[in-house]
């Protein structure tokens, strides 16, 4: 399944030098606004130890890892929703986005302008919520009038419509982010169809100096308060030295983090936070061709999961053959996990679990 995540923030906090980071990518980096005007996206993967592991089990041809789509978006400016700067463009781009990812500035350097005049992730982060707010709002309250004639007309279903409308339309107007509204899920559909902004999850990253990344300054402290009441997790990354880390060798890299005081990088992070808070969970197959991971919604059922590998395995589903991840790597081998009984075989109406092994079968 495609997912994205788009990299938003005011001009000049770092997001292009990120996203660079990110992917390998070649975007302009510039000392000015709108450096970076139409959006760039790049393909990450998801870091995950257990397709090494698999990879040591089935010595496959080939390993393929689940992966995130990242798309670095031009620097939102105060005014956005009514078409400052290239407001208009740019939030255009945020909506075809799953998830966005809040890159805020922590870091002081006096050869980069701030915007704003001052560095202050809090403020920058209000700004860039207010935009994206009253953009929601605007696309409500001009659309109400055709709702309306809708309504009139309609029934249950229109009732429940209407009063989904009513509120998250109070909600934004009190200042309440879309997605801080109790979901109804009898207006699941609907509610996706309004293409809402603040309704998408959203990530936090601070981009910090070298020396903030093992003892945040108070501004970082009080965005990370600020990030905690919308129910979120700060993530401090310092992109300079996340471009350095994606121009060494996957195996100097572990090196690198290790003198640095690091576990992993911010951006391994960043995907894995990414990829969670779309609600994702991993199914993984196994075999001499091939191991891959697999995204799924939480709550996907076997044949639905079946159909991200072919829709004719959906279609013509009859069971799925399912180790844990975990007994097969204890045990060390598939034969093993068999003759300790180990291997479930489920019928349509098995969820697919993160970390499940799944052999489908099926008949055409």
């Amino acid at each position: 399944m495609g997912l994205s995540c788009g990299i938003v923030g005011l001009p000049n906090v770092g997001k292009s030098t990120l996203f660079n980071a990110l992917t390998a990518a070649t975007v302009p980096v510039a000392n000015y606004p709108f450096c970076t005007i139409d959006p760039h996206s790049g393909i990450v993967p998801v870091p995950d130890k257990r397709l090494d592991r698999l990879a040591e089990l089935y010595r496959p041809k080939k390993v393929t890892p689940a992966t995130v789509e990242f798309v670095d978006i031009a620097g939102l400016v105060k005014g956005a929703s009514q078409g400052e700067g290239l407001g208009n463009q740019f939030l255009g781009h945020i909506r075809s986005v799953d998830l966005i990812v809040h890159v805020l500035r922590g870091f002081q350097d006096g050869e980069i302008t701030h915007v704003h005049g001052e560095v202050n992730p809090v403020s920058d982060l209000e700004v860039i919520e207010t935009e994206l707010l009253l953009a929601d709002l605007g696309s409500l309250t001009s659309r109400l009038p055709k709702f309306e004639k809708q309504w009139k007309t309609g029934g249950k279903e229109a009732e429940a419509q209407k009063i989904l409308f009513a509120l998250i339309l109070q909600g934004l107007e009190s200042g309440r982010p879309a997605r801080e509204i109790s979901p109804d899920s009898l207006g699941d559909s609907f509610r996706r169809s309004l293409g809402l902004l603040t309704d998408k999850p959203a990530l936090y990253v601070a981009n910090v100096s070298e020396s903030e990344m093992h003892s945040p300054s108070p501004r970082i402290e009080s965005l990370e308060r600020a990030v905690g009441k919308r129910g979120g997790a700060l993530i401090p990354i310092c992109a300079k030295w996340e471009a350095e880390i994606a121009e060494l060798p996957a195996s100097e890299r572990a090196v690198f983090l290790k003198e640095l005081g690091l576990e992993r990088s911010g951006l391994d992070r960043l995907a894995f936070e990414g990829y969670r808070s779309l609600g994702l969970v991993t199914f993984l197959t196994a075999g001499e061709m091939e191991v891959r991971a697999w995204p799924v919604l939480k709550g996907t059922p076997a044949p639905r999961a079946a159909s991200e590998i072919h829709s004719d395995i959906e279609r013509g589903f009859i069971r799925a053959e399912v180790m844990r991840y975990e007994d097969l790597d204890r045990l060390g081998s598939e034969k093993l996990v068999k003759e300790k009984g180990l291997l479930r075989l489920e019928g349509k109406e098995y969820v697919i679990q993160d970390g499940d092994v799944v052999y489908f079968r099926f008949h055409v």
